[in-house]
């Protein structure tokens, strides 16, 4: 029912910056949370950045300070500035949305958009 798509994935020298955007379609009111995670190759995934549907961010160590998440509700689309990139920031970055439907909340997620930070 609902489909996110996230674009904006790029190859960057170190300290440069890139903005990331994921929009959502299909069958939504409204979501609650929304936010960004990524996986390097051969880690695990970690959370980059989280946003409530008042706009509140939450951010994981790695990237306070350099990151922000934004969201446009009437969009239904979130927004990763990235600023300040390194070399280690190099990952598929996911978004994610929750919805809540019937007292029951949905996450979904998208396919991920590839980002590298090389010279």
């Amino acid at each position: 029912q609902v489909q996110l798509v996230e674009a904006g994935g790029d190859l960057v020298q170190p300290g440069g910056s890139l903005r990331l955007s994921c929009a959502a379609s299909g069958s939504i009111f409204s979501f609650n949370a929304m936010g960004w995670y990524r996986r390097a190759p051969g880690k695990e995934r970690e959370l980059v950045a989280t946003i409530t549907s008042a706009g509140i961010g939450n951010y994981g160590d790695s990237v306070k300070g350099r990151f922000t998440i934004s969201r446009d509700n009437a969009r239904n689309t979130v927004y990763l500035e990235m600023n300040s990139l390194k070399p280690e920031d190099t990952a598929v970055y996911y978004c994610n949305a929750g919805m809540t439907v019937g007292g029951i909340t949905y996450d979904y997620w998208g396919q991920g958009t590839q980002v590298t930070v090389s010279s």
